[in-house]
């Protein structure tokens, strides 16, 4: 078959494309022609990448468009008016992709692509386990019995996925360039519970996750660590290396579990991985087993050390992602300056969470701000610039993408460097690295 990707930077559009590729078929795919972390697989591979033209659209094309890319884009135009082409936008194709396999779907307003990878790596050990992680990784093969998809509620697009079991991370407003309420968001969530077909893991420590109205005709498990939560982590030690808790589900003791993580946050991604395990039947050996072989996921707090500083590459772009990113900086490098660099994806999201933002950027010494440049950044028609933000932030400053903006960054050294964003600006580091 032959495949052609609008956006095949975008992170899952990446992820399939390799995917699809690595089945057998021919694939190529249109994007702008700026570096993406994401690339790299493709280009591994040998997949063509174009830039943006309708005449790159052919005759009999399987065509996959990417979900930043609107009905008016000249590449999908050219797409859908070919009567020879059939086309699907990702989510759709995905949701056929997935039926072929036994599927986890990940879902919750944060931690979706961190669990993903964790629970791929535990089912790894367990049997033979594809994914598709919002990373830019995926991976299949003619033998995968298991799959391990993250599920987007990103304009209700999970809503095509039909898993065996979902886990539920969270339930925080976001995406508010669609979702007019916290109502409306819980009934997505509510609504996609009666696509699951066996069971859900949620988390339970969650207020507005205790409020949902799930499928009462599969059973749903509360993770966390309060009696009242049907997979419950206890006695739990966290160091500067890593963290050990027994495991308790349904009252039962289910193990003790030593793993190598790091953050609080990891501690409840891990939990909800291991209800799943339980709930497939994997011994404790065997999950923390491939638990503890996690390497981490592209873009989720990747340290990297050069001589006296620090630099972190993470995708946080929601207040609590960034709070807990900052906190774990914190954690991880006591008694050090952290620099938050911060890089917002979308105009209607600094608008609703502005004040969310400032109180979370605060946790750090001191703020770097990057202006929108996304080609969806302002496609509901919020028009606001970076400094609506930025006047919240005294002392904060405007970062140019550029060599006077790594210049400016320079002068902080030596610190721990925390670049944040759904975008990749992790390449500033690079020029940062240059400078002495």
């Amino acid at each position: 078959m032959q495949y052609y990707f609008i956006g095949i930077k975008g992170t899952g559009m990446a992820s399939l494309a390799c995917m699809l590729h690595d089945l057998g078929n021919d694939v190529c795919g249109s994007d702008q022609p700026k570096h993406f972390f994401t690339e790299e697989g493709l280009r591994e591979r040998g997949i063509t990448i174009y830039n943006f033209d309708p005449g790159n659209i052919k005759d009999g094309m399987n065509v996959i468009i990417g979900n930043a890319f609107l009905e008016d884009f000249p590449e999908v135009i050219a797409a859908r008016q070919n009567p020879t082409c059939t086309c699907a936008r990702y989510h759709e194709f995905v949701g056929k992709f997935i039926d072929a396999y036994q599927t986890i779907a990940i879902s919750g307003s944060h931690g979706k692509t961190t669990t993903t990878g964790l629970l791929a790596s535990l089912l790894s050990a367990y049997d033979y386990t594809g994914w598709l992680i919002g990373d830019g990784s995926g991976h299949v093969t003619s033998e995968t019995k298991y799959f391990c998809l993250e599920a987007d509620e990103f304009r209700r697009h999970f809503m095509q996925y039909h898993p065996e079991i979902a886990i539920m991370t969270n339930i925080e407003i976001d995406h508010v360039d669609y979702f007019k309420s916290e109502e409306e968001y819980r009934k997505a969530f509510e609504d996609f519970s009666y696509n699951v077909k066996k069971a859900i893991v949620i988390y339970g420590d969650d207020e507005e996750s205790r409020r949902l109205q799930l499928n009462p005709d599969i059973p749903h498990y509360w993770y966390g660590e309060k009696d009242n939560d049907d997979l419950q982590a206890v006695n739990i030690v966290e160091d500067t290396t890593g963290m050990e808790f027994d495991v308790l589900f349904c009252g039962e003791f289910k193990g003790h579990y030593n793993l190598p993580f790091i953050g609080h946050h990891l501690l409840l991604n891990s939990l909800a991985a291991i209800g799943v395990g339980i709930l497939l039947g994997a011994d404790r050996d065997t999950i923390e087993k491939g638990l503890s072989s996690f390497q981490g996921v592209k873009r989720r707090f990747v340290v990297e050390q050069d001589g006296e500083n620090i630099f972190v590459d993470d995708y946080a772009h929601h207040p609590t992602e960034v709070a807990v990113t900052i906190k774990a900086a914190r954690k991880r490098f006591p008694d050090r300056k952290i620099v938050a660099v911060f890089k917002p994806h979308r105009a209607s999201r600094v608008l609703y969470f502005a004040d969310q933002f400032a109180d979370a950027l605060r946790l750090a010494d001191k703020i770097y701000l990057c202006d929108f440049t996304s080609i969806d950044d302002k496609q509901d028609g919020t028009d606001i610039d970076i400094t609506y933000l930025q006047k919240r932030l005294e002392g904060s400053v405007i970062l140019s993408e550029d060599e006077a903006g790594a210049q400016r960054l320079s002068l902080e050294k030596p610190a721990v460097f925390l670049f944040m964003s759904s975008k990749d600006i992790y390449w500033l580091a690079d020029l940062v690295k240059r400078i002495h």
